[in-house]
């Protein structure tokens, strides 16, 4: 089972949000989330396969290949176990394609999503990237490969502390274990392809860095057309928005659990 972490609040029969962090990353990178949703809900916080304090599971013989359903049914593992019937999900970069792939499984449980840095298609740039990565995953070491990516993905010196946080989370990770998670990126065209085009019945909203060239454009093109979707665009922000500017994003990601 995948490494969690909780955290219960005093009100009785608060509602649960379950935090996805992105591919290289761990739950670390939600310090500046716990202790203000701590007040009001009940947090569980995972560590996804070969992450953080997940790096047993890469020598399980018994797990499933990995694909966005199979890293969905860990999550649901976690939960069942736990004993969590429902939850608010937010995620963070290729975290929020997880919790569209939670939505599509068993939307039921899916109570509101917010999505940070959310990837819905890739671009020219992106797609050339995930083309030279695929080719030199195995031979590059991959930490280089990690740090060219996140230098391309968070460019701006504003985006220095994102950046350092992911390596140093990514330094966690294996060579293999880096190969399992980029040979996902041979679904996510498809995948976030049906995903634009059947978009889930449950109010979703995504928090965005106005200098997330490379995500946000089709955020806002599928946010226009979505009645359930809304859209807050934080300035002077990279792609990963809960760390850059976490008051921002926990005041706004609040007021959207609480409205409605």
């Amino acid at each position: 089972m995948l490494h969690y972490s909780l955290y219960r609040t005093k009100i009785v029969e608060a509602p649960w949000i379950t935090f996805v962090h992105g591919a290289g990353g761990s739950s670390a990178i939600w310090f500046k989330q716990i202790r203000f949703f701590s007040k009001y809900f009940n947090l569980l916080l995972i560590d996804l396969r070969g992450h953080g304090a997940s790096t047993g599971l890469i020598q399980n013989p018994f797990k499933p290949k990995y694909s966005f359903e199979s890293i969905a049914d860990d999550i649901f593992e976690v939960m069942d176990h736990v004993e969590i019937k429902k939850s608010h999900f937010v995620g963070i970069s290729l975290g929020t394609i997880l919790i569209r792939q939670l939505a599509e499984m068993q939307p039921k449980r899916v109570d509101k999503m917010i999505m940070g840095g959310a990837i819905l298609e890739l671009n020219l740039r992106s797609r050339i990237l995930m083309f030279f990565g695929n080719a030199t995953k195995s031979v590059l070491p991959y930490m280089w490969l990690y740090r060219f990516f996140a230098f391309i993905i968070m460019p701006n010196r504003n985006h220095r502390e994102s950046r350092i946080l992911f390596i140093r989370e990514a330094k966690k990770l294996y060579q293999k274990e880096f190969i399992r998670w980029f040979k996902l990126t041979s679904e996510i065209i498809p995948k976030l392809k049906i995903f634009r085009k059947v978009l889930a019945d449950i109010p979703t909203l995504y928090i965005m860095g106005d200098q997330d060239y490379m995500f946000l454009p089709s955020v806002r093109k599928v946010t226009k057309s979505h009645p359930l979707s809304e859209l807050l665009v934080l300035k002077e922000c990279g792609h990963v928005v809960n760390v850059e500017k976490p008051e921002k994003f926990n005041d706004g990601m609040l007021l959207f659990l609480k409205a409605y």
